[in-house]
């Protein structure tokens, strides 16, 4: 494959153009174009946009060029280059396959589990409609519980009975932090737009998920709330690394497609565990992505028919949520994961048939 620099070069000389005249063309200062076609610089999105227009090169194979190059500049000076290559190779097949899951290709433990969380299911639908004091009474504390519960897998402090007063009785709480009021606060108010998601006839897409995530950061982060980020992150304590921010957008395009490919196919607690850790494995925002995660996770479940599922916050199911996690991620292991995410599923429902 051509390098970006000899692509820029040949296809300027085939056109006559000096590097004056495209830098003319294409409203680049002439000597970044020059450093461009030396390989000294590498242009920017955009400016690849604007090259490629100039030399009527198509974009799309000037931006795998560029890539290409972005790739080999992060990793020249890297010893073990092929092993990350290979590593990398292995999970951006597993984030953009477009092969069906089938229910067969599950394992017997899974399946065996699914068939007890139908059963339950098919229980609590059989007890609709509720009274609706009991309802709202059953909501207030699943939404509470799932609201202490998934900040304090992020480092939230507050406790059960802290996030109950900061939520619904708009009490300031004595030696916590701002954030962690307004993270409590922010997360009740995104499961409740979860809950008019569930009653309307709007499916999950790109705007639904960006607004999530606005939610969850308003306030607290103003410039990167509802926006995908544009730097490099890591994830503290994991071996895996999110995908490079120039990554993000066909990522992103083809974790929605995966969603709209297998939402008839998958079963629906494969799916919101699949779209759960598909998202926290792409890493979109700066901050958030492991609440807007588990938004998204019930988001499906609820449109599905499923109560709240809720993952515990504390060391250990914690340190268990990580660890299932890292098995897809490093290891393209999912049946952990599907497993964490079946029995929290499972447990909700139990709870809110004993409180019927």
């Amino acid at each position: 494959m051509k390098t970006l620099a000899k692509i820029l070069l040949e296809n300027r000389q085939n056109n006559g153009l000096s590097v004056r005249q495209l830098a003319q063309n294409c409203g680049i200062d002439a000597a970044l174009v020059s450093k461009f076609e030396n390989g000294n610089r590498l242009p920017t999105e955009e400016q690849v946009r604007l090259l490629a227009s100039a030399l009527s090169i198509p974009f799309a194979e000037m931006r795998k060029a560029w890539l290409a190059e972005k790739v080999y500049q992060l990793l020249e000076d890297e010893e073990d280059a092929l092993e990350v290559l290979s590593l990398a190779e292995s999970r951006v097949e597993y984030l953009v396959g477009k092969q069906s899951l089938q229910l067969e290709d599950l394992s017997p433990r899974v399946k065996a589990l699914l068939a007890e969380i139908d059963v339950l299911k098919a229980e609590w639908q059989a007890k609709r409609p509720l009274n609706q004091t009991q309802l709202r009474k059953m909501k207030e504390f699943f939404h509470i519980e799932y609201t202490y519960e998934s900040n304090r897998i992020e480092g939230n402090t507050l406790t059960l009975q802290e996030t109950h007063l900061v939520v619904n009785e708009g009490i300031t709480v004595g030696g916590k932090s701002l954030r962690e009021h307004l993270e409590a606060i922010n997360h009740a108010e995104a499961i409740q737009y979860v809950e008019e998601l569930v009653g309307d006839a709007l499916d999950f897409n790109p705007r639904v998920l960006l607004e999530l995530h606005y939610l969850i950061l308003k306030g607290i982060d103003r410039e990167n709330a509802g926006k995908y980020r544009n730097v490099p992150v890591r994830i503290a304590g994991s071996a895996h690394v999110p995908p490079q921010p120039y990554l993000l957008g066909k990522l992103m395009e083809d974790y929605f497609l995966h969603y709209e490919t297998q939402k008839r196919i998958m079963h629906p607690v494969i799916l919101a565990a699949e779209m759960h850790e598909r998202l926290v494995s792409i890493h979109p925002f700066v901050d958030g992505n492991g609440r807007s995660s588990r938004l998204v996770m019930n988001l499906i479940l609820q449109k599905h028919g499923y109560t709240i599922a809720n993952l515990k916050g504390d060391y250990a199911s914690r340190m268990e949520y990580y660890r299932a996690l890292e098995a897809v991620q490093v290891n393209n292991q999912p049946e952990v994961f599907y497993l964490l995410v079946g029995n929290a599923v499972k447990l909700s429902l139990q709870k809110h048939l004993e409180m019927t």
